[in-house]
């Protein structure tokens, strides 16, 4: 199953951090974030992301394509330029398709644009910039067991994320940023059925209004209640929660199974 992973925001909240660098690019442990995110899918065997890329998607694509190089040992010849890579243990084993979906297009433009590399199979999408100790393969038999054409992994606050009303599983209302500080929100880690794609328009389609909130209204979008370690990074200070638990060396994501 392939993971759509939304890397294409300029991350204005942390610009400390994005004005040389996209947002899943920011380090924790030396890492990006995207290396961390990828690695929860990875321990469920999901190694295959699609990366929606966007500001500064060369940075992106350059890690990637060096990413073999950088992340092992090297034997250079300097007198004939030859070289020989000694392979490190724990390897990653990931395909990593890294396209372009635009510098000013919208999360679900993003998405709709990536329809031709998923075809008509079930997919996963999440952000770039949160992390969190979910059992994937527990949320893609909650999703397969509905039968409906979303799910949407809630979490409780902070208040500024889309708060969603929720019963029996299924979701009833969904409202982005909403004043009030109540209920539960959107934490990312979805899983879509193709049919989902007709539910967005096209480049300027926010994700989480027309489409997330269609969705509910026709009783297609369900919820997977996440209640273990969950954290976005939207700002400094949550960057330096994340580094924090990394450097002490328990980071509730890293060792999930």
């Amino acid at each position: 199953m392939k993971t759509i992973i939304l890397a294409g925001g300029a991350g204005t909240r942390l610009a400390e951090e994005t004005v040389i660098r996209p947002k899943p690019m920011v380090e924790i442990g030396n890492r990006p974030i995207i290396w961390h995110l990828m690695n929860i899918y990875a321990q469920f065997g999901f190694k295959e992301f699609i990366l929606a890329l966007g500001y500064k998607g060369e940075v992106i694509k350059d890690y990637f394509c060096n990413f073999h190089i950088l992340d092992t040992d090297i034997t250079v010849n300097l007198k004939d330029g030859s070289s020989k890579i000694h392979p490190k243990k724990g390897e990653c084993d990931w395909t990593v398709h890294l396209i372009d979906t635009g510098l000013p297009t919208l999360t679900g433009g993003r998405i709709k644009r990536l329809q031709s590399f998923i075809g008509k199979e079930t997919f996963m999408v999440t952000y770039a910039d949160g992390l969190a100790r979910i059992d994937l393969k527990k949320l893609v038999e909650f999703h397969k067991s509905h039968g409906k054409l979303a799910t949407v992994t809630i979490v409780p606050p902070p208040s500024r994320f889309g708060k969603l009303t929720v019963e029996n599983n299924q979701v009833l209302s969904f409202s982005e940023k909403p004043v009030e500080n109540e209920g539960l929100i959107n934490g990312g880690f979805f899983v879509f059925e193709p049919g989902v794609f007709d539910y967005i328009e096209g480049d300027e389609t926010i994700l989480e209004r027309a489409p997330l909130e269609k969705l509910a209204k026709d009783g297609q979008l369900m919820a997977y209640e996440h209640k273990d370690f969950w954290q976005m990074m939207d700002t400094v200070h949550e960057k330096k929660i994340l580094e924090d638990l990394w450097k002490s060396g328990n980071a509730p994501w890293k060792n999930i199974i």
